[in-house]
């Protein structure tokens, strides 16, 4: 693959990330990011605290004899299966190693799961050339709608 630490464009450019996929329970989510915000800024650009979540979807499993499961819920019987709802929780971070250890601990420490599902990959973020005053009429200050109206 063609490395893209020398694109430019117009448009802007790209810098390397690692995308951290965590799997977490919907109402965890803002646990997980206060928790990672306090070793890391989370930036995209001149945001921070940026993070994606999903939908509410579900995850399963067979808990294993000798998992937390079968040790913590009275009567589990080893191999039964597991249903529960969650989200992924998506961020970013630079490809530094102690920036993930923290970013890493961080997330241990808060999620409640021992052995969380979270997956790693290397990407390449845009970094847009940016100028707030742009009048491209489809940027949200241009185009008479103004921002989606806010979740929360």
């Amino acid at each position: 693959m063609t490395t893209l630490a020398n694109y430019k464009a117009r448009s802007g450019r790209f810098v390397p990330v690692w995308t951290l996929e965590i799997q977490t329970l919907p109402e965890d989510t803002d646990r997980i990011l206060d928790a990672v915000m306090a070793v890391h800024p989370l930036g995209y650009g001149r945001y921070q605290r940026n993070a994606s979540i999903s939908a509410v979807g579900c995850e399963t499993t067979q808990p294993e004899a000798g998992s937390t499961t079968t040790t913590h819920v009275p009567g589990f019987a080893a191999g039964s299966t597991e249903t529960y709802p969650m989200v992924e929780l998506k961020i970013s971070v630079e490809r530094d190693v102690d920036v993930l250890g923290r970013v890493m601990d961080a997330i241990l420490a808060v999620h409640h799961y021992e052995e969380p599902v979270i997956f790693l990959r290397e990407d390449w973020a845009s970094r847009a050339a940016y100028d707030p005053n742009r009048d491209n009429p489809h940027r949200w200050w241009n185009n008479g709608r103004g921002l989606p109206d806010r979740i929360a």
